[in-house]
């Protein structure tokens, strides 16, 4: 997995902690991003950190500001690893 997909991981895996498996459902319905949580497996076809940037704002719509600070704080670690230009926008 690379980077970006770690952080995906991440991001969902936090919000499925405190909302369950709604998580797991809206990032299937992301555009370009590819999940099948039970094998672990997640894939990104196109643009990155636009996918991350709607996967971010789909929790932020449904469960407000609060579910953006979840992704960051699970993304922090992983964010550090990439330029500062290519991190998505909803994470900085």
């Amino acid at each position: 997995m690379d980077v970006y997909e770690q952080i995906v991981a991440r991001i969902i895996k936090s919000q499925e902690t405190i909302i369950g498996p709604v998580a797991i459902e809206q990032a299937q319905r992301i555009p370009h991003l590819k999940v099948d949580w039970e094998s672990e497996k997640i894939s990104i076809d196109g643009d990155a950190a636009s996918a991350i940037n709607a996967l971010v704002e789909v929790y932020k719509e449904l469960f407000g500001q609060i579910s953006v600070e979840v992704s960051k704080e699970a993304a922090a670690s992983l964010a550090g690893k990439l330029p500062a230009d290519q991190l998505p926008e909803a994470l900085r």
